[in-house]
């Protein structure tokens, strides 16, 4: 309950008091009225029948439940969707968790061959599923972040009580921070513990930093690495129609190179190099994302000459605007969090062909593309250095190249990989 609270705090912090009753009123809606269909109730043989069709008319070779309750119609399209995209096109059939806050899905919805959207959060239908699943002798596997704090150790016993695999996604540094917490909730604390204690539960790392932390407790058992990518096809194809809107134009009327950053503007953004990069004169800094905590607002940098704080975009849209800067970057702080974290959107920029410039991050040293520097004063050097590399042939096939090379097919392929190399035979 204390952790609630204390998210509760963030949300009201974050989207002031009207936004805080839209938010905790959909959160009431999703996570407690939604619990129970009407439809489900009364009619569940209708609905066991669907599910059994679906498992005996789909073409697989596991079922994988992915449990960690982060939207699919998200704005920004992150590693969820993206494995459990991958995982259905190697041959598993997914059943992801929905929240209804985003997703509007009050049963089940088939979304892709192999894939369906699942509100778990409606215990009748779960129950449903969790009998005809019983049902099939194929392997069965429940997959969540270790960033989850909705499930508890007890629902993850329950599960290998129930025969099936169990695979922890070690995606961040265990942080209050990142949970959005005042402490870390106990559910991610037992459960990282848990992992760590039992040999049998399949652990998968996106950074060094947690790999490391992982052979230290329980060594190199039933452990895979897969780091985060990009979709390279999504990011190559542009509608030469589309129009950026009058806030992005008047800051392309402005005629100075644009920085971009999109994330989460956060505590571990670095908003005083921030300002160093806008105070020069010579750029429009221009920021997308949401206000993760209060850091955005406590720094100023909405007031700061030359930033451009210009909210959200759905993933669909935020390519067009990323194209469109002279430069990309990640001007993060270097601490727990951000030593061990693999920014997805780093690949993203790889694959829309733009120079980049990070602070000295362990991940983004692995690439060559990327430029990375060391202090506050390096990095105006590195944003140089990267805007005169812009039209590089030999720069520009770098970054095509580390894209290509990691692409989400093959992430969501060493997942895969791990499953297979400790699967009974196949008959």
């Amino acid at each position: 309950m204390r952790e609630k609270l204390s998210k509760l705090v963030n949300v009201y912090k974050k989207y002031g008091f009207s936004g805080f009753l839209r938010k905790l009123y959909a959160y009431i809606k999703a996570n407690y009225l939604d619990r129970i269909s009407v439809r489900v109730w009364f009619a569940p043989g209708r609905y066991r029948r669907q599910l059994r069709r679906v498992l005996e008319e789909e073409t697989y070779d596991r079922v994988v439940l992915w449990r960690s309750s982060f939207g699919y119609q998200v704005p920004l399209f992150q590693r969820p969707q993206h494995i459990a995209n991958g995982l259905a096109r190697g041959g598993c059939l997914v059943f992801y968790e929905v929240t209804t806050m985003t997703d509007r899905v009050k049963t089940f919805r088939k979304l892709t061959d192999r894939l369906y959207l699942f509100n778990f959060n409606n215990f009748r239908l779960t129950g449903l599923l969790m009998r005809e699943l019983e049902r099939l002798s194929c392997q069965k596997y429940a997959q969540l972040y270790s960033t989850d704090w909705k499930l508890s150790v007890r629902d993850v016993q329950n599960y290998l009580d129930r025969g099936f695999g169990f695979v922890y996604e070690y995606i961040d540094h265990i942080s209050p921070e990142l949970a959005g917490t005042a402490t870390l909730p106990k559910n991610i604390s037992e459960k990282y513990e848990f992992v760590m204690t039992h040999p049998e539960v399949f652990v998968v790392v996106t950074a060094d930093l947690l790999r490391e932390d992982v052979l230290r407790r329980r060594g190199d058992v039933r452990l895979a690495v897969s780091s985060n990518g990009v979709d390279g096809a999504f990011f190559r194809e542009f509608d030469e129609s589309f129009c950026p809107d009058a806030p992005f134009a008047a800051v392309q009327a402005r005629g100075k190179p644009i920085l971009m950053y999109y994330g989460a503007l956060a505590g571990w953004f670095d908003y005083e190099l921030t300002k160093k990069l806008a105070a020069t004169g010579k750029y429009s800094v221009v920021l997308y994302g949401i206000k993760y905590d209060g850091s955005f607002d406590a720094s100023g940098i909405g007031e700061t000459e030359n930033v451009f704080f210009l909210g959200v975009k759905d993933y669909r849209e935020l390519k067009y605007y990323a194209a469109r800067a002279d430069l990309l970057m990640i001007p993060f702080l270097i601490n727990d969090i951000t030593k061990a974290t693999n920014p997805v959107k780093l690949f993203e920029y790889m694959a829309l062909g733009k120079p980049i410039v990070t602070t000295d991050m362990n991940e983004c040293r692995k690439y060559a593309s990327v430029l990375i520097a060391k202090d506050h004063e390096d990095f105006l050097g590195k944003v140089e250095r990267g805007l005169a590399e812009a039209h590089d042939p030999d720069y520009l096939a770098l970054l095509a190249r580390e894209a290509k090379e990691n692409d989400w097919k093959e992430k969501a392929g060493a997942i895969l990989d791990l499953l297979r190399a400790n699967e009974p035979p196949r008959l």
